[in-house]
């Protein structure tokens, strides 16, 4: 099935293809050419409202809540087998969106999606209770109940990825979802929904309205039928939901921005640690929440190491992201592109050391796309904005520490807790600066490993809750407690 060329898609809701009630459109840029190859409706809060409405019925009244929890994983099983049976259609779709290279969409991501689909298929009909003993005449256990009406706000940098951390677990809890994508990447969603509906979930369980922040996302947010938001993005529009959100207690989970400390201590072994340092920024054109963006070398290597590490940069080969052999696509926007560029600037005017890249290629075959090249600053201070900030583009800010507590007092020193990662043979060394380091995940001797059962979010300003694993069933789940008198007789405190 190809995915090229000009397509005009409708929104999805309630088991229904539907064009935008205002009839409005907009374009999806591919940015590796800088331009349009495909529309998609422009939905606002009259669309968003069906697609709650349609939710809230198939929750409330619809055959979703009479189907067993062993049926619901049979569904959500065949949403995976739809994955993977359409594995290199959604890799070309994902890339001609947002620009990320095929070697990682169709290599990487788009064969670990369906395992989603799977694990919760599997943890559908294993969501228990439990009893609580108080005394011989009282019974009470606990039921894991659905939340309800899920809103799931997904991001740019991997929405099919981020579709699966929400879907999936939302769907095995037994609740429904309306879907928002960002404006930046609306095709993926609305292809995927087709699978939904190949799969053959009934009417209103996924719906799927695509349109921009201020309108479909924010009518999402505030609409009072929706019992829950689970958001991924910008730290500063997490907040501008919270807010929101409490005006109807919603439940919310968010995961933000961050900027990690990606520690290597001089007994580390470099080679593996500088394939470490690399890839946990220039993976994904550097367009990931826990991108090792704040680079920390021990003194004795950090010379040897920064010189290895700027050489590597320089060899990755920035190119058209449909291409096999490209290593790094391109931005997703271009408004990313210039943002970068800014951060580049700053970089400088603080003092940093541009050891590599800190433009667009020099290839004129790329001029028209949103290319930026793997970029490298030595001589960094944490308190420089380059080290602060979430720059969120293949940009390394890297600097010394000479000892342990004066590298965390620096990798703790951000306000951002998403991740982190440490280079060392000192097995001892990796679990206490593991502890130390005020993260949601830690890497030892490894960077960017996700996993379907493995918990991952945030700590201080990249968010709260955890998505995948066990853990993440207490976002999709609201626990009720049930007392039975078992007594005979009921006590009368009024009795004289």
């Amino acid at each position: 099935m190809a995915a090229t060329g000009l397509q005009q898609r409708k929104l999805f809701i309630n088991g229904q293809w539907e064009d935008a009630a205002s009839g409005r459109s907009f374009e999806s840029i591919n940015p590796a050419k800088g331009e349009v190859w495909a529309t998609a409706p422009e939905g606002d809060a009259a669309d968003v409202d069906r697609a709650v409405m349609a939710a809230r019925a198939a929750f409330e009244s619809g055959p979703w809540g009479s189907i067993t929890p062993t049926e619901r994983g049979h569904l959500i099983r065949r949403l995976g087998d739809l994955v993977k049976e359409n594995i290199d259609y959604l890799a070309e779709l994902e890339t001609l969106d947002n620009g990320k290279a095929i070697r990682e969409t169709g290599g990487v991501e788009m064969p670990a999606i369906a395992n989603w689909y799977y694990y919760f298929a599997g943890l559908a009909d294993k969501i228990q209770g439990e009893t609580i003993p108080l005394g011989n005449s009282m019974l009470n256990y606990t039921l894991r109940e659905p939340v309800g009406v899920v809103g799931a706000i997904v991001p740019w940098n991997s929405p099919l990825l981020m579709i699966a951390f929400k879907l999936a677990p939302a769907l095995a809890a037994g609740n429904t979802v309306v879907l928002k994508p960002a404006e930046q990447t609306p095709v993926t969603a609305l292809e995927f929904a087709k699978l939904v509906e190949r799969a053959g979930f009934p009417p209103g369980v996924v719906n799927v309205v695509t349109g921009f922040g201020e309108t479909a996302g924010a009518a999402l947010v505030k609409h009072p039928e929706v019992d829950k938001i689970a958001f991924t993005g910008e730290t500063v529009t997490g907040q501008i939901i919270a807010r929101e959100a409490a005006a109807t207690l919603k439940h919310v989970s968010f995961e933000l921005g961050g900027k990690s400390p990606h520690i290597v201590f001089a007994d580390a072994d470099m080679d593996n640690a500088l394939i470490g340092a690399a890839s946990g920024v220039f993976v994904a054109a550097g367009q990931t929440c826990v991108a090792g963006s704040r680079l920390f070398v021990q003194r004795r290597i950090y010379d040897e190491f920064l010189t290895k590490l700027s050489e590597r940069a320089k060899r990755i080969r920035v190119g058209d992201p449909l291409l096999r052999e490209t290593q790094m696509g391109s931005q997703t926007s271009e408004e990313q592109v210039q943002k970068i560029m800014s951060y580049v600037d700053i970089g400088k005017a603080e003092g940093a050391t541009l050891l590599a890249g800190g433009g667009p290629p020099e290839d004129p075959a790329l001029s028209g796309g949103y290319f930026f090249t793997p970029t490298v600053f030595g001589d960094v201070e944490n308190g420089m904005r380059i080290a602060q900030e979430e720059i969120f583009g293949p940009v390394i800010a890297a600097g010394v520490f000479d000892d342990e507590d004066e590298l965390i007092a620096k990798a703790n020193g951000v306000r951002y807790g998403l991740a982190g990662g440490v280079w060392t043979q000192d097995i001892r060394r990796a679990h206490r600066v593991a502890r130390r380091i005020k993260a949601g995940t830690v890497w030892v001797n490894c960077y960017r490993r996700l996993h379907w059962a493995s918990p991952f979010g945030g700590y201080k300003m990249s968010g709260y809750g955890r998505e995948n694993g066990l853990e993440v069933m207490s976002l999709y789940t609201q626990v009720k407690s049930v007392w039975v008198d078992l007594a005979e007789k009921t006590p009368d405190p009024y009795a004289s």
